[in-house]
């Protein structure tokens, strides 16, 4: 079974330079176990590693990109040679006059091809290679061109700021939500601006409606449900930093637990579809399967849960979100593979990565 993804989409530059998803979340959904065996889509590398950070015996990342891997394989250099504080000014997460020197010495710890791919990205690296890929750009855009038009830097600020539940509906309604901010969004993420500034196109084509309006109501959730003190995505999104919170590979009290276990990390360069047919049947327990099912036919996801399940564990698990395909275990698979639905309803309320619009965590029978 080719990958239908491969076959429509480029993946020959980093397109996201940072895992945009929630690891809290997954991380509580996938239930990992001392031990388990994980695949993991690599994406930029932060889930990945946050899995290991759990126990996992063997992390197995997989990406259709190089570029995405590399992303990943200077994270890792990063965590050995480095400490916690410089691995943040590394990625941009905080401020930094010697980035350049940080990523010299991390160097020596890459592979051939990661050395030439980041040394031809030099400013990149200065820059902070958390603000490497295409979808950050588009960020950059949204932040540096869209809401100077929108709010001023204390508005955002006092955003950022939080507070409890009624204050940040009563900010969202009395000054945030103004015509500005509704006109500007719809067409910023609107499907054509995203498609050509954003994502690749291809990703949109099991889409249907309003691309704009479902991330819309998805952003008021996160300003107002969500508390943005402690929202790293919105924060960098707002910023290009991270401000009073971190993702959890990045924290902290998860540095040195990871770094101790990157030798259970594995990285390789292939379809998942051929990944699953080389490892065998019952061999993995745990799936961070990203939102790759976004990017096929219906058909085609059918088949592919086919085969996680045979590949899978019985007991095992599988996560995975949809942002504007809807994407769920089919009823002929109901012997198989049984949703984990009001674990994944509760983990998605609590989604800070929130421009999804669905979170599944299923369980192999």
């Amino acid at each position: 079974m080719p990958s239908e993804a491969a076959g429509h989409a480029d993946f020959s530059e980093i397109r996201y330079a940072q895992c945009w998803e929630d690891a809290d979340i997954l991380l509580e959904g996938l239930a990992i176990q001392p031990g388990d065996t994980c695949v993991s889509i690599a994406s930029a590398g932060d889930n990945s590693l946050a899995m290991l950070a759990m126990g996992a015996g063997r992390v197995i990342a997989l990406d259709l990109s190089p570029a995405q891997l590399f992303c990943l394989e200077l994270r890792v250099a990063a965590y050995r040679e480095l400490a916690h504080g410089e691995l943040l000014e590394l990625i941009g997460s905080s401020p930094s006059g010697r980035r350049e020197a940080l990523y010299r010495r991390c160097r020596p710890l890459l592979s051939t091809e990661a050395r030439s791919f980041w040394d031809a990205h030099a400013s990149e690296v200065a820059d902070g290679i958390g603000s490497a890929g295409k979808f950050e750009r588009y960020f950059a855009l949204f932040r540096e061109r869209i809401m100077p038009l929108v709010h001023s830097r204390a508005t955002i600020e006092q955003l950022l700021a939080g507070g409890d539940e009624a204050k940040r509906e009563r900010f969202y309604r009395e000054t945030w939500d103004n015509w500005r901010w509704r006109l500007l969004f719809r067409l910023f993420f609107s499907r054509f601006v995203m498609g050509r500034l954003g994502r690749d196109p291809s990703f949109f084509r099991y889409v249907e409606g309003s691309v704009a309006e479902r991330i819309l109501a998805r952003t008021r959730h996160a300003l107002t449900r969500l508390d943005p003190a402690g929202n790293p995505y919105l924060q960098w999104i707002l910023t290009g930093r991270h401000l009073t919170a971190l993702p959890f590979a990045l924290r902290h009290e998860n540095f040195d637990t990871i770094r101790s276990s990157l030798d259970r990390l594995e990285c390789h360069c292939l379809p998942l579809e051929d990944f699953l047919e080389r490892e065998g049947e019952r061999s993995i327990d745990r799936f961070n399967l990203s939102d790759i099912f976004e990017y096929m036919s219906e058909e085609n996801y059918h088949l592919l849960l086919e085969r996680i399940h045979r590949a899978g564990r019985p007991g095992g698990r599988l996560a995975y979100w949809n942002m504007l395909a809807p994407r769920r275990r089919p009823e002929a698979m109901a012997a198989f593979l049984r949703p984990l639905d009001d674990l994944a309803k509760r983990l998605f309320l609590q989604d800070k990565a929130f421009f999804y619009s669905a979170f599944v965590v299923e369980e192999i029978a």
